[in-house]
């Protein structure tokens, strides 16, 4: 088989991704051997090692100790919906990151208090090192985990009221926004920046996804005017979900 200048590994790569896609090799159909690329395409055991490698790091195949290297299944992409978190019903933390009213999910969460890191600080307006509650989620839909969430709030706001901790107290498992408006806050705009990156090994590991495949990170701050009372990255796994915003306009 003739290459062009593109280099070999690459070529084998793509013809390789194009019988995945087009169905040639179905989900959970074992790859070719290094051997069998090889001598297929005519080419190096360097080269195809590194055009398998090409496909692990898509996402297209996955290695089974002892067994081989196959066709992954892809997951359905679901939406990921970012409304603005006002609604005429209580606003749990779900339904606070998952904006869709079709989907019903549960969390799990642990709270603590801690020293702000120098990033948590500049989102939060506050010096490094002052006290915040830090809360984790594990957010689930039908049963299997969608989202990780770590939020921070500065203590300077919540400590020593009703709202101290998230998951606690008469207003647990409320939204931000409710939670404020209880201490007399109110929660007037919302800011968000959404990134993507390789997956940290135990994000992944808790999402059920493959370490260093990639996550959406969404980066969102309550402010009460200008004064920011709660920020947290929310994290999901990329190849699932895509993220749809639907806003108002004023």
């Amino acid at each position: 088989m003739a290459f062009g200048e593109q280099p070999a590994y690459l070529r084998v790569a793509d013809d390789l991704r194009k019988k995945i896609v087009g169905g040639e090799l179905p989900p959970h159909a074992r790859l070719p051997s290094q051997a069998r690329i090889r001598e297929v395409y005519g080419v190096s055991d360097t080269v195809a090692l590194e055009a398998r490698k090409v496909l692990m790091a898509e996402g297209l195949v996955e290695g089974r100790s002892g067994s081989g290297t196959y066709v992954r299944e892809q997951p359905v992409q679901r939406r990921l919906s970012r409304t603005g978190y006002r609604s005429p019903t209580r606003c749990t933390p779900f339904r606070q990151e998952q904006a869709d009213e079709q989907s019903r999910g549960t969390w799990e969460s642990s709270s603590e208090r801690g020293a702000a890191s120098t990033e948590v600080a500049v989102r939060l307006r506050i010096e490094p090192g002052e006290e915040v509650m830090r809360t984790r989620y594990v957010f689930r839909s039908a049963g299997e985990p969608a989202m990780l969430s770590t939020s921070w709030e500065p203590l300077a706001v919540t400590g020593r009221t009703p709202v101290m901790l998230p998951e606690e107290g008469p207003l647990a498992g409320r939204g931000v926004v409710d939670r404020m408006a209880a201490i007399g806050l109110v929660v007037d705009n919302v800011a968000e920046e959404v990134s993507a990156r390789p997956g940290l090994a135990e994000e992944t590991l808790a999402l059920g996804g493959v370490p260093g495949h990639a996550v959406l990170v969404v980066s969102r701050t309550f402010f009460v005017g200008r004064r920011p009372v709660e920020t947290a990255d929310v994290v999901t796994l990329a190849e699932r979900y895509r993220i749809a915003y639907h806003l108002p306009v004023r």
